[in-house]
């Protein structure tokens, strides 16, 4: 059990028999009353969010899950394929349970998948990797008074924000949490 106070952004909980993330976090004080905590929760298995209001010094019930080192092998456009790095068993999983994940994985990177009882339910990413620029409009120099930015697409597809001097074919570390540019690798 855990505090509702302690219960911040990519905790799992479960209520009433239900897997929820909690996705946001919003302390709410009133004039009179006892404080008050919203947690914006997105339903592990379904997909779907709700938002539930608890007391401050109400009790929730932490999910138990476990995580087991893989590494992610290929997509096949049906299911992600990914591989325990010690046992050397393989594992799908579907688009759903990948989730925005999908945006970061390369082939032969490394990632936890995350298990509740012996199904899996998501993967959890490290806090950065390191992808390759597949396509962006060159910068010039003289283009702004001050760092500008431009677009940039990676090799899983995903679009950063990244400084006028990068070129195609950079390698650059990417935050997971927030989808920004790090710096070059």
């Amino acid at each position: 059990m855990i505090g509702v106070t302690e219960a911040r952004k990519g905790v799992t909980i479960e209520l009433d028999g239900i897997l929820y993330t909690v996705l946001n976090y919003e302390h709410i004080k009133m004039g009179r009353g006892s404080a008050q905590i919203r947690l914006r929760l997105k339903d592990v298995r379904a997909g779907h969010t709700v938002e539930r209001t608890f007391n401050a010094g109400e009790k929730l019930p932490r999910a138990r899950l476990d995580r087991h080192p893989m590494q992610f092998m290929y997509s096949d456009g049906e299911f992600f394929h990914f591989m325990n790095t010690e046992t050397y068993e393989q594992m799908q999983l579907s688009p759903d349970q990948v989730g925005d994940a999908a945006d970061y994985l390369i082939e032969n990177g490394n990632c936890e998948i995350l298990t509740y009882g012996d199904a899996p339910i998501g993967v959890e990413l490290p806090t950065s990797v390191v992808l390759a620029v597949t396509r962006t409009d060159p910068g010039f120099k003289g283009d702004t008074a001050t760092g500008g930015t431009k677009p940039a697409t990676m090799e899983t597809g995903l679009v950063v924000n990244v400084p006028l001097f990068v070129n195609e074919g950079d390698k650059l570390q990417i935050d997971t949490r927030t989808g920004a540019y790090i710096a070059r690798a």
